[in-house]
């Protein structure tokens, strides 16, 4: 399988990382409203997400990645820091305004922009923590055929930050921290009721039934 998809990767490089891409980011909102929200979860947002991610990420992403390899080849350090440093200030801009904006657009919010004035910068910073280091094993050993790839698999990641932020954080890594934190809590829940103390025995329940009983109102 896996050669397979190597193969079908380098003959059709375009739409293999462009549709990897695409369903990987699709697929972190899914993930991010089954552990928020599962009982009502809206596929339709979901498949907004995918169409940011299909017409927009993917495509960017993938012309990008080839137009960097072609300015600076090679993954000499001298190299691979120019393209990591270029990368974060030009690439990661663009991109997190557009899932902002877009998602907005397709929203039918009134005022497109506001989610990208208030989250941008923060969602930037969180940013910085974590994509120069994909990028940096990117650029060093991942081949440009297969770089939006591996890429959108680190996007798995990033996408369910960023849905999380658009629907209730404000793009900083310690409401994200919080939210796993309390979700932790969640899905734990059931096992601490369980181990709060032994069951009473039924003795016990009835020697507590024969004192109720024999007390005066």
């Amino acid at each position: 399988m896996r050669k397979a998809f190597l193969k079908q990767a380098k003959r059709f490089p375009w739409i293999t990382n462009v549709s990897l891409f695409g369903c990987l980011f699709a697929g972190g909102d899914f993930v991010h409203q089954w552990f928020s929200r599962r009982d009502e979860m809206d596929l339709r947002q979901t498949g907004k997400v995918a169409v940011v991610a299909f017409s927009f990420h993917g495509n960017f992403n993938y012309f990008w990645m080839r137009g960097l390899e072609r300015r600076f080849p090679g993954n000499s350090a001298s190299m691979v820091l120019r393209k990591v440093i270029l990368d974060q200030t030009i690439s990661s801009p663009i991109a997190t305004s557009a899932f902002y904006t877009g998602m907005s657009l397709l929203d039918g919010k009134d005022d497109i922009f506001q989610d990208c004035r208030g989250k941008f910068l923060n969602t930037y910073k969180t940013g910085l923590m974590y994509w120069p280091f994909v990028q940096l094993l990117n650029f060093t050993l991942v081949p440009v055929y297969l770089r939006t790839t591996f890429t959108g698999c680190c996007a798995f990641v990033w996408a369910i930050f960023l849905c999380f932020s658009r629907q209730s954080g404000d793009g900083t890594a310690t409401a994200a921290l919080t939210w796993i934190l309390d979700l932790k809590k969640r899905l734990l829940l059931p096992d601490c009721e369980k181990s709060t103390g032994p069951e009473p025995t039924q003795r016990e329940i009835g020697n507590d039934t024969g004192h109720s009983e024999g007390k005066k109102p």
